[in-house]
């Protein structure tokens, strides 16, 4: 063999050796990033091959799945869409999946390895998909729903004991169903629900942040009775009226100008909601012992997955006393969301202990047999029980006796908090009503609950938590303990 011949061959075994080199890396590197890439169109044609397995609440299906006459044999389906949209997400041919209906995907559409029977799995045949069951009670989640209405805000049920979510709503809310498939009209709802101003698709119970107003007040109660800065809720703090921000010349003043919060224990400072007091008092604490607390209720946790992720809630730190003061009142840079919210008043009705938020019960075959089953996990030892009691009783009072009483159920103890957020440069825009609550029917049976009202059609004097959150909240508990 002549030189020149003897280098192209050379050359060209080199390029066979690259080419199987390549081949065999695409294969076993990248092969399962690339088969499951969303722009692979292999994944929908099989994804959509068949009917999907359901999203199920109370024993009942709340999705679906439909023919269709395209290469996408088959498309999803939902019942009252809108009601369920913030705990299924979506499904959608040309727009992905997100929430359970995401990270449930392989139980829901067949390829979850756990189903294939021993032919399934030499064949590599796509098996009978799956099913996801809620926590969720349906007449809570319709509670919720109904109660807020045309108003744009979230509601977060939870039973303390276990820590399941009983219910979750956001509005503006969305009909998944209207752009589960590929057509034109489908495309046109996407965009429509992508520009609508008042973003119906934002799971407001989860992934939007709020200040939190008075209902932080229980945290920082909280956090005085663990610290022992006050043994009862009924020993008197020292708190001035007006109380002067540390190292400024503002006078903080309380709401009601009549209401008795000079000096006031903690079971008043709740029912009147005194913001001297609890400036005081957070000054008092000092930050980090606040941001204690806080963190074993759940705040600044960037992982918290019900499995679906929460945005983190927060409680800021580096501040001086003047600020530290705000956030006494839920204010200054303190954040949180309803279902943040939720698990405070959780912790509070399960005697300080704080139980793990979870949506999904069990996964199953799409028969009685179990995937997976959520088992009930303690997140934190919130406080302890005697804070837990003490504060138990406080919050009665102010449903017995202070503002919020629209949240009274006949025969059942209810206790709650309710806020008034300022928001807005200035607090020029309207605030956010609050209501967290608990409600206990003896015999273990427990619920807590958190509402929060963005925006509504009140005038801006008429705006306040026991007002426009108060009644929801009554609603919930009322649907999870007494079937109304």
């Amino acid at each position: 063999m002549n030189k020149p011949l003897r280098r192209a061959s050379v050359f060209s075994l080199l390029l066979v050796l690259a080419l199987l080199a390549w081949t065999t890396y695409v294969q076993l590197a990248r092969g399962e990033s690339l088969r499951e890439d969303p722009r692979n169109a292999r994944v929908a044609i099989s994804e959509y091959a068949g009917p999907l397995g359901d999203i199920i609440a109370g024993g009942k299906p709340v999705t679906g799945s439909a023919a269709t006459t395209g290469d996408l044999k088959y498309k999803r389906t939902y019942t009252d869409g809108k009601l369920w949209a913030p705990i299924t997400g979506y499904a959608s041919q040309s727009y992905g999946s997100t929430q359970v209906e995401a990270l449930e995907r392989q139980v829901l559409d067949g390829s979850d390895s756990r189903l294939k029977n021993p032919l399934e799995a030499v064949t590599r045949e796509r098996s009978k998909p799956g099913d996801v069951l809620t926590t969720v009670n349906p007449a809570v989640q319709k509670a919720a729903y109904e109660g807020l209405g045309n108003k744009t805000g979230a509601a977060v049920a939870i039973d303390p004991t276990s820590g399941a979510v009983l219910g979750m709503a956001s509005t503006p809310s969305y009909d998944p169903a209207t752009f589960a498939g590929s057509s034109t009209a489908d495309q046109k709802a996407w965009t429509a629900l992508q520009k609508d101003d008042k973003q119906p698709m934002l799971n407001r119970a989860l992934r939007q942040t709020y200040p939190p107003g008075s209902t932080f007040k229980v945290l920082v109660a909280a956090a005085a009775l663990e610290n022992g800065l006050y043994s009862s809720v009924d020993e008197p703090t020292k708190s001035p009226d007006p109380y002067r921000l540390p190292g400024t010349v503002t006078d903080m003043r309380n709401e009601n100008r009549s209401a008795p919060c000079e000096n006031a224990n903690i079971r008043t400072a709740l029912q009147y909601s005194c913001n001297t007091v609890f400036a005081k008092m957070a000054v008092d604490l000092g930050q980090s012992k606040v941001a204690a607390e806080a963190k074993k209720l759940g705040f600044d946790d960037a992982k918290l997955d019900i499995p679906v992720r929460a945005a983190k809630s927060t409680y800021p730190s580096g501040m001086n006393d003047s600020q530290t003061a705000l956030t006494g009142m839920g204010q200054f840079d303190v954040t949180t969301t309803p279902l943040q919210m939720a698990m405070v008043s959780s912790a509070i009705a399960n005697d300080g202990k704080l139980m793990t938020a979870h949506e999904i019960d069990r996964t199953t075959d799409g028969s009685a047999s179990a995937l997976d089953r959520t088992s009930a996990k303690t997140y934190s030892q919130a406080m302890s029980k005697h804070t837990a009691s003490e504060l138990q009783s406080a919050m009665r009072t102010v449903v017995d006796q202070g503002t919020g009483t629209n949240a009274k159920i006949p025969g059942v103890t209810v206790g709650g908090k309710t806020g008034t957020a300022q928001h807005g440069e200035n607090n020029s825009a309207n605030p956010y009503a609050w209501f967290i609550s608990y409600a206990d029917a003896g015999g273990g049976h427990k619920v807590a609950v958190a509402v929060v009202v963005e925006d509504s059609d009140a005038a801006r004097a008429d705006i306040s938590g026991g007002g426009l959150a108060g009644p929801i909240a009554k609603s919930m508990m009322k649907a999870a303990l007494v079937g109304e």
